[in-house]
């Protein structure tokens, strides 16, 4: 019987791990709460693997045994013997794609996946026409939340002409960042503005920042390395606007980065968002440095590093949408743009992921 006998053996190291951590939790009663809930969450993760992989030693165990069966001139019972060629032939069959699953399963995770996040929008080249895309592609983006169940709260917000000059939100609910990280990087639009007299196609650009909503045991702020300021709120938001200085921007000495949050009446809310957007951007930070080395011989060959990248167009003479990571192309800009759901467009990168992490698994 042909399998994947690699994959089978690291498979059934795992399900031994998961039995020994199993057996452990429930006989060891002086394990500390901690490693108790650590155990909990690494079974969490290994539950799905062990579950497939008792469905594939059944098949390959059934398997041998019809092979057993053929094997053996004493039976001479026809009937028995067309079953278990049938029943070898129906398992040769289920093997594959069942190790498929399995291979998907064992897959990295990025360990952001299940945060949330917060976004950053700002217009590049193209003026007022830019700062504009930037509220019609927030505007999409809100539709995008409504259809996933996620909850949109602006955070900062800076206008500009019918657009916006900086517009910063938080989006919270299930697994928001394993989506919505594929947002992040350059967006170029194509399209007549309102202003050009001559019906020409103008190109404009904007960036989108999407950050992690980090944990408070994941970064560590020194609050003698922080610049905190307070003003009036400058938005939407009530009778308190430009009454009471609840408006906070926090700037980080060391890195230069600067922060602010004005959505809440409160000074102490608006102070404890704008602390998680902060977290999130030193995180990023971290993880940029981290990386730099590694990255620079490809940037030194690309120019700019990913995130400065163009990853998607949206043409709107021609009705087209064209994300430049994967290929695709889709006619129906409109559709997206004004109710449509991004949700196509993130499946098929998501699948281009585990391709590629497919690649690198020797399994």
């Amino acid at each position: 019987m042909e399998y994947n006998k690699k994959l089978y053996d690291t498979v059934a190291q795992i399900e031994r791990n998961f039995k020994e951590l199993s057996n452990k939790v429930e006989t060891d009663t002086s394990l500390p709460f901690e490693e108790v809930k650590k155990i909990n969450i690494q079974l969490k993760k290994l539950q799905p693997v062990t579950i497939k992989f008792a469905e594939l030693k059944k098949l390959v165990d059934n398997a041998k045994q019809a092979e057993d069966m053929l094997n053996d001139s004493s039976i001479k019972d026809a009937e028995l013997i067309e079953m278990a060629k049938a029943d070898l032939d129906s398992i040769r069959s289920a093997i594959p794609p069942l190790e498929q699953e399995i291979k998907t399963l064992l897959l990295p995770v990025d360990p952001n996946n299940d945060k949330n996040v917060i976004v950053e929008m700002r217009p590049a080249a193209g003026g007022d026409e830019s700062a504009l895309f930037v509220s019609d592609l927030f505007d999409t983006y809100k539709r995008y939340f409504d259809n996933q169940r996620w909850k949109c709260n602006i955070m900062d917000v800076s206008p500009q002409g019918n657009g916006y000059s900086y517009l910063s939100f938080t989006v919270k609910g299930k697994d928001v960042y394993s989506k919505m990280k594929f947002e992040s990087g350059v967006h170029r639009v194509q399209r007549v503005p309102a202003t050009e007299s001559k019906g020409r196609v103008h190109t404009s650009t904007i960036t989108v920042a999407v950050l992690p909503e980090l944990d408070d045991i994941e970064i560590k702020i020194n609050p003698a390395d922080l610049r905190i300021d307070v003003y009036r709120a400058s938005g939407a938001g009530g009778q308190h606007v430009n009454r009471t200085e609840s408006a906070v921007r926090l700037t980080h000495m060391p890195t230069g980065i600067v922060v602010a949050c004005q959505s809440e009446r409160s000074q102490i809310e608006n102070r404890a968002k704008a602390m998680n957007m902060l977290k999130s951007k030193l995180w990023q930070k971290a993880e940029d440095d981290r990386k730099a080395q590694e990255d620079s011989t490809r940037r030194s060959q690309v120019g700019t590093g990913e995130r400065a990248e163009k990853i998607r167009t949206y043409n709107y003479p021609q009705n087209r949408i064209t994300d430049h990571r994967i290929g695709l192309t889709l006619n129906k800009l409109d559709f997206i743009m004004q109710g449509g759901t991004l949700e196509e467009i993130h499946d098929q990168l998501i699948a281009d992921e585990q391709a590629k992490l497919m690649e690198k698994l020797k399994i």
